[in-house]
């Protein structure tokens, strides 16, 4: 870190990019107009370069050529993907992970499993502050399987074993990182928890896999799943990955039985025998455009290695702390994001009555892109292979100036449905 500088300077940002070991990965991106200030990529990340030769390689080389002959090399994509993604991204040993189907899919097969694997118990230990789709369908799930949901009052080690401690809680199910706050949640003293008292556990590590290092199988996670359009920069709509502990998977039945799942697949028999190990967790056909780019966007993370984006990902949150210290706490700013590096992820969360009109203002005057979260919070999102730090400098000051000048007082308030 460069020295004593002020943080409100921007030469002191400048110094922070100068001495960055990962800056040559923006040049590996598509930024389409350097001035704009992409604060977003934990909802989107930059399309690599890279991602579009591969896909031209495969629709015009493979499909375009190879026709129907392509499957020969297509059909083994989701587990080799997902074996990558697991050494990259996941501490996870091979025939753990699969690359496909969506995040919400994923959740579901793997919540039905564990909950049909402990039929005697009747609760179901979640976040009520969860994101949506987590919590949409842990909701489905207890209307189907007459369980019962017990909400935690925090994402705590402690919070949890007092929600376990009953001894009746089948799964317990939670975010790694927090969508709105970024708080980082202990995932292997959960999980230990969460064992202690005979409940199986299922991680969402959508906003952590590729900028937090994560070690599932030390951890003694039994199953996870997330996206790959963060952080991952595998493109809007691409599959998502799941991760079935190898011994669970000898105990958990898939409750999706598909064809990419049946053994001897080709042999069109008429009654479902699973396949062995994580072959069995698949469901349809995969898609082959979307792993070939999930592939490319592990292949830049591998490269840089997790340890260095997160290392990278704490300097750009702590610098926007520093200036939400400076700039954003006078003008009656909430800081929702723990000051703590050890318990976030790899964005800031602020919050003020007009959070939803300023998002408008710095997206339509200032060429910034940042993210409301519904009532009252932006979200200052940090990908670290693209992300400068004079880029998230100079989106801090365009909020300032912002509020400060009362811009968005000249926008209407009637919001429109929020993506």
């Amino acid at each position: 870190m460069p020295g004593d500088h002020d943080p409100t300077d921007r030469a002191y940002a400048e110094a922070l990019d100068a001495a960055d070991p990962l800056a040559s990965f923006r040049d590996e991106f598509v930024i389409a107009d350097d001035d704009v200030c992409y604060l977003d990529g934990n909802s989107l990340g930059r399309l690599p370069k890279a991602t579009e030769e591969a896909l031209r390689r495969v629709v015009s080389e493979e499909w375009g050529t190879g026709l129907v002959r392509g499957w020969s090399r297509w059909i083994d994509r989701p587990a080799q993907v997902g074996d990558r993604l697991g050494r990259a991204v996941l501490g996870a040993g091979p025939g753990q992970v699969l690359v496909a189907d969506s995040t919400t899919v994923n959740l579901y097969r793997l919540a039905a499993a564990a909950l049909d694997a402990r039929p005697d118990r009747g609760a179901i230990v979640a976040d009520p502050a969860d994101f949506p789709t987590d919590r949409y369908v842990l909701q489905g799930l207890a209307a189907e399987r007459g369980r019962r949901l017990r909400r935690l009052r925090a994402v705590r080690t402690d919070a949890v074993a007092r929600a376990c401690a009953p001894g009746d809680v089948a799964l317990v199910c939670l975010s790694h990182v927090d969508f709105r706050t970024a708080a980082l949640a202990p995932l292997a003293e959960i999980t230990a928890a969460a064992h202690a008292a005979g409940a199986l556990v299922l991680w969402d590590l959508s906003h952590s896999a590729g900028v937090v290092p994560v070690s599932l199988d030390a951890a003694g996670v039994d199953l996870a799943a997330g996206c790959t359009y963060k952080y991952l920069f595998s493109g809007p709509g691409a599959p998502a990955w799941v991760y079935v502990r190898a011994e669970q998977q000898r105990r958990l039945r898939a409750p999706v039985w598909g064809w990419f799942a049946q053994r001897d697949q080709f042999a069109m028999g008429g009654a479902f025998r699973r396949a062995d190990g994580v072959t069995g967790w698949l469901t349809g056909t995969p898609s082959v455009l979307g792993l070939a780019a999930v592939d490319e966007g592990i292949g830049l993370v591998e490269r840089a290695g997790v340890e260095a984006i997160r290392a990278k990902s704490v300097a750009l949150t702590e610098l926007v702390i520093a200036l939400f210290d400076a700039w954003l706490a006078p003008l009656g700013f909430e800081l929702m994001t723990t000051r703590q590096a050890a318990g976030r992820g790899s964005h800031v969360a602020v919050r003020h009555p007009e959070a939803w009109r300023l998002c408008r203002v710095l997206a339509e005057q200032d060429a910034v892109i940042a993210d409301f979260r519904p009532p009252d919070v932006v979200r200052l999102g940090f990908s670290p292979l693209t992300t400068r730090f004079a880029e998230a400098w100079t989106g801090a000051e365009r909020l300032r100036r912002a509020c400060a000048e009362r811009r968005y007082e000249r926008v209407e308030s009637v919001r429109p449905r929020v993506t």
